[in-house]
């Protein structure tokens, strides 16, 4: 898929900003009808796939389903163990990149499972393990790289790969991508302003993220899991929290950075939300808001 050279023609959606996660638990979740009828209402041409079972398990009706409202895939979200030996993730990794080929999506966006459900533990990683993932993050991105597709690994919050460091250690140890989640980055203790302007190069994908620090600094301390940060209200629209949106989008931009900026809040949802602009909609225009007034101030020649 041939990304919009316009920033504005660059926003896309993604699930997770309706309540939509592949964690068991994780709250209400609303049905496709509704999450794709409210994104292209909101002005979005493309979305991420969202987890297994949000759309059609077939890649012909993952394109069918998706383009009977007037949107096209930019790419999924992939969580896989990378890190243990004794367990291949080519073949997961090769499913999902069916139905991305499919769909003439773009990116398939990697996160560094732990094995276990949920974000709210994870074990550390010894030489050997990383030695394993960062392996098999190369892998993967010759993999991708025949399909046409360009692989990305995803620093998130509870996963293999969270911190600062541990995305720096990825960037120095193997060739793949980078999808640039700025909350989570930030929720993680890492410096998402600093990644965009030292690693332009390396970053291919983007989810936009704003994140309210006071809750970020109670998840790393331990003080509360990240599910129920989550349900309280850690992420919020673009602009409303801690996250520095508009320096990061300008350095990008600046760089020739030309890919997606997905937005994502992550939500948790605990019923239907009311009825007119409340809830995820209201949410997601604001950010769709906001990064369209970042976008008019970057000067003309970025």
């Amino acid at each position: 898929m041939t990304q919009p050279a316009t920033l504005a023609d660059r926003i896309a959606g993604a699930p997770i900003s309706w309540g939509v996660c592949e964690v068991p638990g994780w709250g209400y979740q609303l049905d496709p009808d509704t999450v794709l009828r409210q994104m292209r209402e909101l002005g979005l041409v493309a979305t991420e796939f969202g987890p297994d079972g949000f759309l059609p398990d077939d890649p012909a009706g993952k394109v069918t389903t998706l383009g009977r409202y007037g949107l096209t895939a930019v790419g999924q979200f992939v969580p896989v163990v990378l890190h243990d030996p004794d367990r291949d993730p080519v073949p997961e990794v090769e499913r999902a990149i069916t139905g991305l080929v499919a769909a003439r999506a773009s990116t398939v966006v990697l996160a560094a499972a732990t094995g276990v459900d949920g974000y709210d533990d994870r074990p550390a990683l010894d030489d050997a393990a990383w030695a394993t993932l960062l392996g098999n993050l190369d892998r993967i991105d010759a993999l991708a790289a025949g399909h046409g597709l360009v692989a990305t690994l995803h620093p998130h919050v509870g996963t293999m790969v969270q911190t600062g460091t541990e995305t720096e250690r990825v960037l120095a140890g193997s060739r793949i991508g980078l999808c640039l989640d700025t909350g989570h980055l930030l929720a993680g203790g890492g410096d998402p302003v600093a990644v965009a302007r030292q690693h332009p190069g390396r970053i291919a994908h983007v989810h936009l993220k704003d994140v309210r620090s006071d809750w970020a600094d109670r998840v790393r301390d331990g003080a509360v899991s990240y599910s129920d940060a989550v349900a309280q209200g850690m992420y919020v629209p673009l602009g409303q929290g801690d996250v520095d949106v508009a320096a990061i989008v300008t350095a990008l931009e600046g760089a020739g950075y030309r890919g997606w900026y997905v937005l994502e809040q992550d939500t948790v949802l605990t019923g239907p939300p009311g009825g007119g602009e409340t809830g995820p909609v209201a949410d997601v225009r604001a950010s769709v808001a906001y990064l369209l007034d970042v976008a008019g101030a970057i000067p003309a020649e970025h």
